[in-house]
């Protein structure tokens, strides 16, 4: 199988190039991209310098838009298998293989890292953790399937979902939404554990009043994906 690792990045100058050694030394068999989402810091520096394999976009996107591009840029190159992989170290590439046997012997559309199940590592803050668990009740009581890590960045999919992204993506705090609506249309979403570290370089998008914006954003778009199909 082709794999590809998407790693969008805004910001994300002090901490690039490490998640991209990562994978090169614990996830060899997967090819990568980083989309820098029009950087104002030194990141499309770091990626020219040490020859990263990156797209530059033209404005801002957003996380959303970062994603979707990744998205396209796989199935443009025929990718089987394609994993988002956050740029600011907090995920360990070698869980990305134990990933992709999952998806593939599992016959998952998705497989998704949760650092929920197991408990072990960086476990977010503690009003994320509320909103988290927040998000994985809503998720269950309208779809019946149970999403311990809902926010999770980490997630492997198929051809299949890959091509559904490419063409329709949420925008901004994409990931409970995409995952809602992939259930909706009846795929198979998987978890496993494991272990996330915590955040040395940059700062986050959520923070302060961001996140009552954030939950109440995801909480509707959430509620207009269940209307919608």
């Amino acid at each position: 199988m082709k794999k590809l690792v998407i790693i969008p990045a805004y910001n994300e100058c002090g901490s690039i190039k490490k998640a991209v050694d990562d994978i090169k030394i614990h996830a060899p068999d997967f090819d990568y991209v980083v989309i820098n989402d029009c950087s104002t810091d030194e990141t499309p520096d770091v990626c020219r310098k040490y020859d990263l394999n990156h797209v530059n976009l033209s404005v801002n996107l957003g996380i959303g838009g970062a994603v979707q591009t990744g998205y396209i840029y796989a199935c443009q190159n025929g990718y089987d298998v394609a994993v988002q992989f956050d740029g600011d170290g907090q995920h360990d590439a070698a869980y990305l293989e134990q990933m992709a046997q999952k998806l593939s012997e599992s016959g998952s559309d998705m497989v998704i890292g949760s650092r929920f199940i197991e408990k072990e590592g960086f476990q977010s803050s503690g009003i994320r953790r509320v909103g988290i668990r927040y998000f994985s009740a809503l998720i269950r009581l309208l779809t019946g399937r149970r999403v311990t890590d809902p926010t999770s960045g980490m997630r492997m999919v198929n051809r299949d979902v890959m091509r559904i992204y490419a063409g329709s993506y949420p925008k901004d705090y994409p990931e409970p939404e995409s995952v809602m609506a992939i259930l909706r249309m009846g795929k198979k979403v998987m978890e496993m554990p494991v272990v996330m570290k915590e955040r040395k370089e940059g700062t986050s998008s959520i923070g302060g009043l961001r996140s009552v914006y954030y939950m109440i954003k995801v909480t509707l778009a959430i509620l207009m994906e269940r209307l919608r199909r």
